[in-house]
């Protein structure tokens, strides 16, 4: 996925937009980038964070930037920001999104004389598609328009130009642009809120689902560009898993979402005797506090991370780079295990192979039962708009497997309804064999009901594409 930072200051913008990039680091650790535009016209750095954190890799720069206009950004995708050139004028790009229609408009791009030139290992970058619809329209506004038009997926994006920022949310809303405005009456645009606060901004206005704005850099106003439309389809699972606990989106904190859910789970489980809760660290956390407070059992944090050098472990391409980074991060307290009959909360089980071999060491620790909740619905189908964890097939998700296993091998995906279904005999039998596998005493998945009601928007308002199949 990643994050974008932008900002329109009274005075130089490049610490804010260094420090407001680097608080999206949770949600991509591929590459960076940071874009400025002062009397000296454009100036960029981008630069492969996979084994620095964006910090380190930036900080020898600040100096040397100039400018009181300027983006910022984390990818797990391709470089950027951009710079380009078009019809309309030189601008930057920066965007959030997956292009599920890329090859199409790359045909018809090159048919207009579009080239590219920032390959990914010898494939053009979404964000390269993005600025070359920019590029084909006489204005920024209307290549603007193009672009969210034309992209099919979802597309975020801060454009960066000598007359401001502009801040583009994504048509359906998958992701969130929130603008803040400081004392002084700088702006800033964020695809996380969290980012705004130390920086000394305040939160104004959410942008609606397709809305464009204009953070104005002479009139330090928030124009409107194009209104948000109607129709919305925010992704649920950024408030389950994705978010950083400071953020919300759309108004809706993210820690208050998860302390719902646990509470969700606690309400429909009646049946289970533990001694303590603990969650898998660190989205299971706020999950596991929601399900101790609603049923007055002690929170223990059996694990603890080890997070200052180790990036996030699902976002790696390699399996085997995934289980041992996870392996690494997460450590033990043994005086909470032993002897102990635990309920761990986690926020959700994609491939199961890392929590699988987490939890196979708790035997050996002396731990006497291990009963599972997660906070959201058995993922079923690849994320096809935001590609929040990198997949070569349905078959690396645990939950099909199961299903693929209880067909015989030869799934039928015209039954995949009844394993949304809870109260279907296939649910249960593909629960039952998941909870096998992982070799759990016990097995239960929040309901979409109570998934949705933990985040507090209407289900027409979210996307549960990964849970339901359904857009």
């Amino acid at each position: 996925m990643g994050g974008f930072f932008g900002s329109v200051s009274k005075s130089s913008c490049v610490a804010d937009i260094f420090y407001g990039a680097d608080y999206h680091s949770h949600l991509g650790n591929i590459r960076g980038g940071l874009l400025v535009y002062g009397e000296s016209g454009f100036q960029r750095f981008i630069h492969d964070i996979r084994k620095d954190p964006f910090r380190s890799k930036f900080e020898q720069h600040l100096d040397g930037m100039h400018g009181n206009l300027g983006i910022g950004s984390v990818s797990d995708t391709d470089p950027q920001p951009l710079n380009v050139s078009g019809e309309g004028g030189t601008f930057g790009i920066t965007m959030v999104g997956l292009i599920t229609n890329q090859e199409e408009l790359q045909k018809e791009l090159f048919k207009g004389g579009i080239h590219f030139s920032e390959l990914v290992n010898g494939k053009i970058g979404p964000t390269e598609i993005a600025a070359a619809l920019v590029a084909s329209k006489p204005t920024i506004e209307e290549g603007i328009l193009a672009m969210q038009e034309k992209i099919e997926g979802s597309c975020s994006a801060l454009v960066l130009t000598p007359k401001g920022v502009f801040a583009c949310r994504d048509r359906l809303g998958r992701t969130p642009v929130v603008i803040g405005k400081k004392e002084d009456g700088s702006l800033a645009a964020s695809l996380e809120a969290c980012a705004l606060h130390n920086l000394g901004y305040k939160i104004v206005r959410w942008l609606g689902p397709g809305e464009v704005v204009l953070l104005d850099a002479n009139s330090f106003e928030i124009k409107p560009i194009y209104p948000a439309r109607k129709k919305c389809r925010m992704c649920a699972f950024m408030w389950i898993y994705y978010g950083f606990p400071a953020s919300a989106y759309d108004g809706i904190n993210v820690e208050e979402v998860r302390y719902r859910c646990g509470a969700a789970l606690a309400a429909r489980d009646k049946d289970v005797e533990v001694d303590a809760v603990a969650g898998v660290p660190d989205s299971g956390t706020a999950h596991a506090l929601g399900y101790a407070s609603a049923t007055h059992l002690p929170y223990r944090r059996s694990f603890v991370k080890y997070t200052p050098t180790w990036p996030r472990s699902f976002i790696s391409d390699s399996q085997t780079t995934r289980l041992h980074v996870a392996k690494m991060k997460l450590i033990p307290i043994n005086d909470f295990i032993r002897g102990q009959r635990l309920l761990f909360c986690e926020d959700s089980i994609v491939r199961g192979t890392q929590l699988k071999d987490t939890f196979a060491r708790l035997p050996e620790w002396g731990c006497k039962e291990v009963h599972v909740r997660a906070a959201c619905p058995p993922i079923l189908f690849g994320c096809k708009y935001l590609n929040f964890s990198p997949s070569r097939g349905p078959l690396e998700l645990i939950a099909r497997r199961a299903v693929h296993a209880l067909e015989g091998g030869k799934e039928d995906t015209a039954r995949l309804d009844e394993y949304t279904d809870v109260n279907s005999e296939r649910y249960r039998q593909m629960v039952e064999m998941i909870r096998r596998e992982m070799g759990f005493t016990t097995l239960k998945y929040q309901t979409l009901e109570d998934t949705i009601k933990a985040i507090g928007v209407p289900p027409e308002g979210l996307c549960t594409y990964c849970w339901t199949g359904k857009d």
